[in-house]
């Protein structure tokens, strides 16, 4: 039996036309569309604490991390994309969920790896990153965004690493490529193979806001992230023996 408060995503797009239910994409892309500012924070320890799922996307400055959010979310100006890289200091919670019921939240880490950024503004950072990936206690997904043209940088192994711990303890991941619409097909594929091997088991897509690959993609994923499926008491127990 369905829970009313945690519904499944149909499980094809076939399948949901013949029923007339809405696809998969469809309810993903909703869903996120219904992303509203909830707070802002220069420090963790301003954070409200909360029960529910949450999903952080973080990245090199002008890696295409506020492009995502808002395409994703289908709204132009929910993540503040600056004119100056580096500049947005502060971590941004939006809440998601339909009639104002919040049911998962997104989390705008800030950008890290500016050069005109000053050295002591870089490291408090990404102690406050570092501090947010390892201690945030509902913390269900990490996405990170990373321009392909440039590949993964030594900050971005440099997460990795505080991640990984937490990544094998089940925390879901996955790397985003941005800006797919710069590569050619073959370099597009390149990427993926290459990044996979470096993800350390999470998983990577490309992504185009102009060309809008990806989009229904990672709505989904994330979607399913917030919303794991519901195992009943009769799926939990063992088969009985002969």
């Amino acid at each position: 039996m369905t829970n009313s408060t945690n519904p499944t995503l149909p499980a094809s797009p076939v399948s949901a036309s013949a029923t007339g239910e809405k696809s998969p994409a469809t309810i993903a892309l909703g869903w996120l569309h219904t992303a509203r500012f909830l707070t802002t924070a220069p420090q963790l320890h301003f954070l409200p604490e909360l029960n529910v799922p949450e999903i952080a996307f973080v990245g090199r400055s002008n890696a295409g991390k506020s492009t995502c959010i808002n395409t994703l979310t289908q709204q132009k100006q929910l993540a503040f994309a600056s004119k100056k890289p580096g500049r947005t200091q502060h971590i941004n919670l939006f809440a998601l969920g339909k009639q104002g019921v919040t049911d998962a939240v997104l989390t705008d880490l800030p950008g890290y790896g500016y050069a005109a950024v000053p050295k002591q503004d870089k490291i408090r950072w990404q102690q406050v990153m570092a501090n947010y990936l390892v201690s945030r206690k509902n913390l269900e997904g990490i996405v990170l965004m990373c321009d392909p043209r440039h590949g993964m940088t030594e900050l971005d192994e440099i997460l990795l690493d505080v991640i990984r711990p937490r990544v094998e303890d089940g925390l879901k991941f996955l790397v985003v490529l941005t800006k797919a619409d710069k590569l050619t097909r073959s370099e597009g594929a390149k990427a993926l193979s290459i990044t996979k091997l470096q993800a350390g088991g999470g998983e990577v897509m490309l992504f185009s806001a102009p060309k809008r690959t990806g989009i229904d993609d990672v709505a989904q994923l994330l979607w399913r992230w917030a919303h794991p499926p519901v195992v009943s008491t009769e799926q939990k127990a063992p088969a009985a023996g002969p």
